[in-house]
């Protein structure tokens, strides 16, 4: 089967609420089958556990609902933002079997088990890596696709696609933007850990890719409370400060408060030297931080969270972390296919289509390997909130 221009149009315009996810189409790409159909709910299997909607296309929404570390809080806001799409999306087809993974690999591999012997084509999350590998083994051998919400992309793969926002991506749309306002000389300080090799991997490419020079990267210690470390390499900075005329100081929290204050007391000119972000300074704090003032940093378009924010506040009198817009979008990404797609609706050709797709944080696709490109905003901070310098593309036709 195939979906030309001229065939199905992928619910461009499904509205949800107040607001709208649509999804593009899929546009002279050739769909590939998808294994099996889905099963009447008479004579499924029968569900146990949590269950949301009435669908008869069943789809697993794994979640840490138990465990430690703040797990619980995040399994419930996803959980709700799940059941708040499908509220707003009252004629979608489909049935969330809810699987509490512990956050645990054995707990991811027992709830994928679970939601695929009683019947679900596809599996939204989980959320942490750990239990992701342990969905995914599972997923992988029954056919069946996974969206999780990790950030981790070493647990992505062919079917194990990942919604969440990549570190890669905000590198390369800051990196980008501060190339094409004519910024050729980069530093960057970062910290020591998993995510820092991540963004300085990432860093090193978008600087050659722009043909631009790496004046220095310093690296700090990240553990604990002590910032003598940070202030140190920020001081190394500093000293080469002459030579640079963009920093990139990804962490967010109190390190880029701490840099910028340094770097003045060290003489350096704010006049040539532009500071970046990530999207870890998408945050209230930062942008009322009048230190900052004039940085720049990448995200999504703010306007759809803010209304998903106000919908879900009413709803469960509690206002929601930045990132439950990832449930949403996945429930709702999972009901238009379901809606628009036939028995194609998780196959790998229409999960991966190079228009992609449009959810409340803006535009999205999931490639070959299971990481994603989204098109992101970059906004430049005021010290009493932030605003736009560069717009979040509407289509990859046109995203930088």
């Amino acid at each position: 089967m195939q979906l030309g221009r001229k065939a199905t149009h992928w619910a461009r315009s499904i509205v949800v609420g107040a607001a709208a996810l649509a999804l593009a189409a899929c546009q002279g790409s050739s769909l590939g089958s998808l294994p099996g159909t889905s099963i009447s709910t008479d004579l499924a299997p029968q569900t146990t556990g949590d269950v949301i909607g009435t669908g008869s296309v069943r789809v697993g929404l794994l979640l840490p609902l138990s465990g430690s570390n703040g797990a619980t809080s995040i399994g419930t806001v996803f959980r709700n933002s799940a059941e708040l799409a499908l509220s707003n999306f009252p004629n979608a087809d489909i049935q969330l079997l809810i699987k509490d993974t512990g956050g645990t690999v054995e707990g991811g591999r027992a709830a994928a088990q679970s939601a695929i012997a009683e019947g679900a084509e596809f599996i939204l999350g989980p959320v942490f890596s750990n239990a992701v590998s342990g969905a995914a083994t599972i997923a992988r051998s029954s056919g069946v696709p996974v969206v999780a919400f990790s950030t981790d992309t070493a647990v992505a793969s062919t079917g194990v696609y990942l919604l969440s926002f990549l570190p890669a991506g905000d590198v390369k749309r800051i990196i980008g933007y501060a190339a094409s306002q004519q910024k050729k000389s980069f530093a960057a300080l970062i910290p020591d850990n998993s995510y820092g090799a991540v963004v300085e991997a990432a860093f090193r490419q978008e600087v050659g890719r722009a043909g631009a020079r790496i004046v220095s990267i310093q690296r700090y210690s990240a553990t604990g409370t002590d910032t003598s470390d940070l202030a140190a390499k920020a001081q190394a900075i500093a000293a080469s400060a002459g030579q640079i005329d963009a920093l990139f100081v990804p962490d967010g929290g109190g390190v880029p408060g701490l840099v910028v204050q340094t770097l003045s007391a060290a003489g350096a000119n704010f006049g040539n030297l532009k500071v970046l972000g990530s999207g870890q300074w998408d945050t209230q704090q930062m942008k009322s931080n009048p230190l900052l003032a004039g940085s720049w940093y990448p995200g999504p378009d703010g306007a759809g969270f803010q209304s998903f924010a106000d919908r879900y506040k009413s709803t469960y009198n509690s206002v929601p972390p930045r990132n439950a817009t990832l449930a949403y979008d996945g429930v709702t990404l999972a009901a238009g296919l379901v809606r628009s797609a036939g028995q194609q609706r998780f196959s790998r050709n229409v999960l991966t289509n190079q228009d992609g797709f449009i959810g409340i944080d803006g535009l999205f696709r999931f490639l070959g390997n299971g990481q994603n490109e989204r098109g992101l905003a970059v906004y430049q901070m005021t010290g009493s909130g932030s605003q736009v310098v560069s717009p979040a593309p509407r289509d990859f036709r046109t995203a930088r």
